[in-house]
């Protein structure tokens, strides 16, 4: 599977890339890093900077259409900047219309609420989101990880770094039940 994982040019929690990049390229997918703009994403320690990582596409260059998933990670203000970006907002709207497995962790549902796709879901997240998902029709749940299947979407979302074991283990299996 080629896995498109979004992010903004800085802001995304690293090991909230990291850790489901290579558990996704250890299951012999293709992850791609997909940005608002090229050249590198600066990513964090909570409010440190960490490592840059080399964008692969651009949104507005790349669609859905071209990836079999979607993974969101997460950080406070990696999805604050998605979400302002009418191209990303698009881009992650296109994943739900085509029926493709997305997967979002800690904040990155504040993307999914801007995209106008968590009404009539059940998910989890960063707890700080809880009103913005239910304001945005959606029933959030405090539990590690929470599947929802909702018409040809699933939808995996985990709370936080604490929960990447099982969030990777979930988007991993839904993924491949996608793939089969």
């Amino acid at each position: 599977m080629r896995i498109a994982f979004l992010t903004a040019p800085e802001g995304v929690e690293q090991v909230e890339l990291t850790d489901p990049w290579q558990a996704a390229e250890d299951a012999g997918h293709q992850p791609v890093l997909v940005s608002t703009k090229p050249g590198e994403v600066q990513a964090f320690n909570h409010l440190d900077k960490a490592d840059t990582f080399p964008v692969d596409e651009v949104v507005g260059e790349t669609s859905a259409e071209s990836f079999d998933a979607l993974v969101l990670p997460g950080g406070v203000a990696n999805p604050d900047f998605l979400r302002m970006d009418e191209k990303a907002v698009a881009f992650v709207r296109d994943f739900f219309e085509r029926g493709r497995p997305v997967a979002a962790i800690c904040h990155a549902p504040w993307t999914l609420v801007e995209a106008d796709v968590v009404r009539g879901r059940e998910l989890t997240s960063w707890p700080s989101l809880h009103t913005d998902i239910r304001n945005a029709g959606g029933t959030w749940v405090d539990e590690q990880v929470v599947v929802c299947e909702r018409g040809a979407n699933k939808l995996v979302t985990s709370r936080k770094p604490d929960d990447l074991k099982a969030f990777c283990e979930a988007f991993l299996d839904v993924f491949a039940e996608e793939a089969a």
